[in-house]
């Protein structure tokens, strides 16, 4: 037996046994990764608020004397840009939060005030309609009575509030000091996160050198250009996505706030707001936002909750036929099918987080497998079909060339009448 092969049966044989370690300890090891994924966590976090920061500071540094050589200006281009970005992040958020809270909260108060009216009303029309029906309508006063506020037996409840807080003050202390380090744990979570996020920006040329320096030195170039080559496609998926995810949202709220504003109907600020913010969320976000501004506006007008349903969905056909493909679609590169079945998985797995993830990362793995199909098809000598888009693309490719043609055409017969004059 040779040398090479006696190494890899010992590999062999050891991850065996690792493997029957870790199924004979599931539970064991899975307690380990759970304490290894709460350890990570603010780094991960971190990593994606400075990815997300990046996509900004970027453009800033692109605008900030790109060309000048001045050694000031270049020592604190990556600073200031830097400082610029999270200034517009927090702005962004900012405005965000002043449009849309504002108008919840007066809008649960005015839910607080109709409510119990609506109620009464609700109350006396029942026993009304139910006049020729005696029966039911001594039931259903009954059932009413014992929900009357007057009718309450408040010493029983005042008795039952003191032994419940008498026994259960224990229990509520140990709560609010889980709910305390809780929050204490989560907050602390988020500023290592942020600081992390802070270095990586600052730093992230040294870092990007850093592990070029590692592949070089421990892995071959076939294996390293294989490596940047899905870095590379599931950065440019990503970035795009997440751009194109904004400016669409930006789109639709600016469109939804102008529609509202021409129907005159309320909280069009608000609506405009919610839908655009909640239109980050792929397919489903608009409707969710949607939901929310109909329940609101309901309270001042059911008629004009209906008019915003309507007004939306004629603007969410636009939006998802004109819009969303020209602004996002195209820039993922990613069918309608897939996005549809990349925000329903992720959706499920990860919740909102996975429907915002799902769609970048389902595109990035269609660029690479569709790279791998092509390659095979090129060493097998097969022809690729071509689709629809690709036919209209090579059509309209087409029509620019005689048009050029043509106008080369009257451009030299003009030169030739005019020397012939």
């Amino acid at each position: 037996m040779e040398k090479k092969d006696l190494k890899r049966y010992i590999s062999i044989a050891l991850i065996a046994i690792f493997a029957c370690l870790i199924v004979k300890n599931f539970a064991f090891f899975g307690k380990i990764i759970l304490l290894a994924a709460k350890s990570v966590y603010p780094l991960v976090l971190g990593a994606v608020i400075a990815y997300i920061i990046n996509i900004i500071m970027r453009w800033y540094e692109s605008k900030f004397f790109p060309n000048s050589n001045n050694k000031f200006i270049r020592i604190s281009r990556r600073p200031v840009c830097l400082v610029l970005s999270i200034l517009s992040a927090l702005a962004i958020l900012a405005l965000v939060l002043n449009i849309i809270v504002p108008e919840i909260i007066n809008a649960v108060k005015l839910i607080t005030l109709n409510v119990p009216p609506l109620f009464n009303d609700c109350k006396a029309y029942i026993l009304r309609k139910l006049s020729e029906y005696p029966e039911l309508q001594q039931q259903a006063s009954e059932f009413f009575n014992e929900f009357d506020v007057k009718e309450l037996d408040w010493a029983t409840i005042t008795e039952n509030v003191s032994v419940f807080v008498q026994n259960g003050v224990l229990g509520f202390i140990t709560s609010a000091v889980g709910i305390v380090s809780t929050i204490a744990g989560t907050v602390a979570n988020y500023i290592i996160a942020f600081i992390f996020s802070l270095y990586l920006l600052l730093r992230k040329d040294k870092i990007l050198s850093d592990i070029n320096r590692v592949q070089n030195s421990y892995f071959s170039e076939k294996f390293n250009m294989k490596l940047n080559r899905i870095c590379k496609t599931g950065n440019e998926c990503f970035r795009n996505f997440f751009v194109g995810q904004f400016i669409e949202a930006i789109i639709l709220g600016s469109l939804c706030f102008i529609g509202m504003t021409i129907l005159k109907l309320p909280y069009s600020a608000m609506s405009g707001v919610l839908v655009g913010v909640t239109a980050l969320i792929p397919i489903v976000g608009a409707f969710l936002g949607a939901g929310i501004s109909a329940f609101i506006i309901m309270t001042e007008s059911p008629m004009q909750a209906l008019i915003f349903i309507v007004f939306l969905i004629i603007l969410q056909q636009l939006e998802g036929n004109i819009i969303y493909p020209k602004v996002v679609g195209n820039s993922i590169g990613l069918p309608g099918i897939w996005v549809l079945a990349a925000v329903t998985i992720g959706g499920g797995l990860c919740g909102i987080i996975g429907m915002v993830i799902g769609v970048p990362l389902a595109a990035t793995l269609y660029k690479l497998l569709f790279e791998v199909l092509e390659a095979r098809e090129h060493k097998l000598g097969i022809v690729p079909p071509t689709t629809e888009q690709q036919k209209d693309a090579k059509h309209e490719k087409n029509i620019k060339r005689t048009k050029k043609k043509e106008k080369q055409l009257t451009k030299s017969e003009k030169t030739s009448n005019k020397k012939e004059s």
